[in-house]
């Protein structure tokens, strides 16, 4: 849900502008009218407004948040919810984020980044103390005042979503992630140290040291890549500064800074020193230089000891640091890591393009278009397709499911958008293979709801536009001073107490309060853009109002069609007004008009408020003479309304493919002349073009019987067809006829050379 201006929140926070949007909230600039001071509001999206566990999650570790108090941390005053909308009051900040700063500057001084990063790591020190870890630290969550003040933001709603898997939306957090966060390990504070040190290293290069097509890809990088050497980057980077970002992001937690405190000491230091090399880091070696080996079971159980290769040696006491470190005792972990990663990316491929050749197969077989694949005529006998009822009557659905051998089931409710007394809904989709007998659930509109109309006299003009939107009213707004009635109230609305419905429109009457505030003129935005009309009202000392759109032939989409005030009147500043916007002609389905004769496609037309355009012809071996092919555009498809639709005619099937001359041929002296009839079963049909399933076959040629050899049932026809040779001792022109128990169904001339 998109919070407007002038809304409330709580009924203390009255919502001002949008300020940002991110994967997990909207963030909007609020004014707190029981303290009377601006604050920022963040408002979790619906889908995890949905999820109860997180937002219980995220409702105490934001209340935790709320009592950290810092000057580098983003202060957090209330946390509530409101009709399913939960939030979280902050102190306003005034400035931008790290990551736009970054973006802006391209990348930043060595000193800079230095006193960035110790007001950042002042601000988390403060958290670690009060046992509470951040798990997004990121350029995203750092704000930079207009005073140059650091602050930390998101303590809390980072900490609620910790749990869950990196997904498509963690995009931007994954890239900071410490290598235990990705594989869904054990966090504490140096984690945060981790996306700290990754922080840092965007800030001095301006890019980031792993970058991959997914998630996955990156988070794998974080547990097995090795770090770019920052000297790769800048030549000249002090050696503290590039031991600093080294220690933070090493991949072993143990081998990072312990605690934050000795990382602010470094970070502080190096300002002073930055060409000592002061920083001290954590052997990962064995002491004596020897390969250690290690039992998988002991790894398991929790038992760590070193075992020398050599037999002759007693055991010795493994290092503690690496009693505790998975990632040195067992290194084939990762490698799993990373197979499992690939193996599981391949997978959901795979099914992704099964799913999508299925819909794909889906969407042609029940198109109504003919694709070789599947056709009426390749169609089970036992199936038919789903006919198109959405918007018809009763009688209209009664036989195209009569023809469709399907039953029906009449069901009756209310519609907002369909006529009473035309079909809104039915159980099968159109053009879908349902079994033939099946009984069809046909939903038949009783039109719209009817309630009585409030009186919003005394309303404010948002809150009056708002509730009138939920209820599918339209409404026509005119202004008038008045010294009784506040600016922006409603004065009247019309009607009020009488029956209304869905699309009925309200009269409003809005006041421009006492005649002397009206001090600016309203300008025409008639034909201008939307975007245009905003600012044009604005300039003038207006607001935009509501913003309403209109299907129009005329006006092209995008430019205002009309205006609540007329041009030329004057409205107090600040007034409201509400202007209509074209969204082009209005949009019509086309329907399917194959196997349709051209009248019958014209009326068909014409209900769904198109014309019938060029005709043209075409040879066609399953379509009938005088059926329409194919159209363009074709069924199903969205048109503008009153416009052209074209159609391909059939002129039944090509005789050129049915009859084949092989010429002359010398017989002794005497010449032989030959023709050949090449007879194939899709050309079997009835009058309305319906594939023929029984009956007995007989072919003759100018009136003669001819023998067919075994092929005389329907049911025994070869899959290719059947070729008889008529031999003449003269050039000739021979009528064949095909008979279906008796019945001509198929004649040609054949001209025997």
């Amino acid at each position: 849900m998109t919070l407007r201006k002038g809304m409330f929140i709580g009924d203390r926070y009255e919502i001002m502008d949008q300020v940002g949007s991110g994967g997990m909230s909207d963030v909007y600039k609020a004014k707190d009218h029981k303290l009377n001071r601006n604050v920022a509001v963040k408002v979790l999206k619906q889908e995890f407004s949905e999820d109860r566990n997180f937002v219980s999650k995220f409702r105490i570790e934001a209340q935790s948040a709320a009592g950290l108090s810092h000057p580098n941390i983003v202060s957090i005053y209330d946390v509530g919810d409101d009709n399913n909308l939960y939030y979280i009051v902050m102190e306003l900040i005034e400035g931008i984020t790290l990551k736009k700063y970054i973006q802006k500057k391209g990348k930043l001084s060595v000193k800079e980044t230095t006193s960035i990063a110790i007001q950042v790591a002042q601000g988390i020190e403060c958290a670690h103390n009060n046992h509470i870890i951040h798990r997004d630290i990121k350029p995203q969550n750092i704000i930079i005042s207009k005073e140059g003040k650091v602050k930390v933001t998101d303590f809390g709603i980072a900490r609620a979503v910790s749990a869950n898997t990196i997904n498509s939306n963690a995009m931007g957090s994954v890239h900071y992630i410490s290598p235990e966060q990705a594989r869904g390990g054990y966090l504490d504070e140096k984690s945060d140290i981790y996306s700290l040190g990754i922080t840092m290293f965007e800030m001095l290069t301006g890019e980031m040291p792993f970058e991959g097509d997914s998630t996955v890809a990156v988070a794998l990088q974080h547990i097995q890549g090795e770090m770019p050497d920052l000297r790769d980057y800048i030549e000249d980077i002090p050696v503290s500064t590039q031991k600093i970002v080294q220690k933070c992001t090493q991949k072993k937690a143990d081998h990072r800074y312990l605690k934050i405190s000795s990382l602010i000491a470094d970070l502080k230091r190096s300002l002073v020193h930055p060409d000592e090399d002061f920083v001290q880091f954590v052997d990962d070696e064995p002491t004596d230089g020897k390969t250690v080996m290690f039992d998988p079971q002991q790894i398991k159980a929790g038992v760590i000891q070193s075992v020398p290769q050599e037999e002759d040696e007693q055991e010795e006491e493994p290092d503690s640091e690496d009693q505790n470190d998975i990632d040195a005792v067992n290194p084939k972990i990762d490698r799993i890591i990373a197979v499992g990663g690939i193996i599981a990316g391949v997978v959901f491929l795979i099914i992704v393009i099964m799913l999508v050749w299925k819909f794909f197969k889906q969407s042609e077989a029940g198109s109504g278009v003919q694709l070789g694949e599947v056709t009426t005529e390749t169609l089970d006998e036992r199936y038919t397709y789903m006919p198109d009822l959405l918007g018809k009557t009763s009688e209209e659905a009664d036989v195209l499911l009569e023809k469709a051998n399907l039953g029906r089931r009449y069901v009756y409710a209310k519609s907002n958008t369909v006529k009473e007394g035309l079909i809104c809904d039915q159980s099968e989709k159109p053009n879908s293979v349902v079994a033939k007998n099946t009984t069809i659930t046909v939903t038949i509109s009783q039109g719209a709801d009817r309630f009585a109309a409030a009186n919003y006299a005394g309303k404010t003009l948002d809150e009056t536009l708002k509730e009138l939107d939920s209820l599918g009213l339209k409404y026509d707004i005119s202004y008038e001073f008045s010294e009784e009635v506040d600016t922006n109230r409603i004065i009247s609305s019309s009607p009020a107490g009488t029956e209304v419905q869905y699309g009925d429109t309200i009269s409003l009457v809005v006041s421009k309060g006492t005649e002397y505030m009206a001090d600016t003129v309203v300008p025409s935005v008639l034909g201008e853009k939307e975007a245009d009309a905003r600012k044009k009202l604005q300039e003038s000392g207006l607001e935009p109002g509501e913003v309403l759109y209109e299907e129009s032939s005329e006006i092209e989409k995008g430019r205002v069609i009309s205006q609540a005030v007329n041009s030329g009147e004057k409205l107090p500043k600040g007034t409201r007004v509400a202007f209509v916007v074209s969204s082009g002609p209005k949009q019509v389905l086309v329907p399917t008009l194959t196997n349709m004769t051209p009248e019958e496609a014209k009326e068909e037309l014409e209900k769904s408020e198109l014309q019938l355009g060029e005709t043209s012809e075409d040879w066609s071996d399953t379509i009938a003479e005088g059926r329409i092919i194919s159209s363009d555009p074709e069924g199903g498809k969205q048109a503008d309304a009153d416009s052209k639709v074209n159609i391909v005619v059939s002129k039944g099937k090509n005789p050129d493919d049915e009859t084949t001359t092989t010429g002359k041929q010398d017989s002794g002296e005497e010449k032989q002349y030959i023709g050949t009839v090449v007879l194939q079963k899709s050309n079997l049909k009835d009058a309305e073009g319906n594939l023929l399933t029984s009956g007995k076959v007989t072919v003759e040629v100018d009136g003669e019987s001819v023998d067919m050899g075994a092929y005389e049932e329907l049911s025994e026809w070869p899959q290719t067809a059947w070729t008889y040779t008529i031999k003449r001792d003269q050039k000739t022109i021979c009528k064949v006829e095909a008979f279906v128990d008796g019945i001509s169904i198929w004649q040609v001339d054949v001209a025997v050379n």
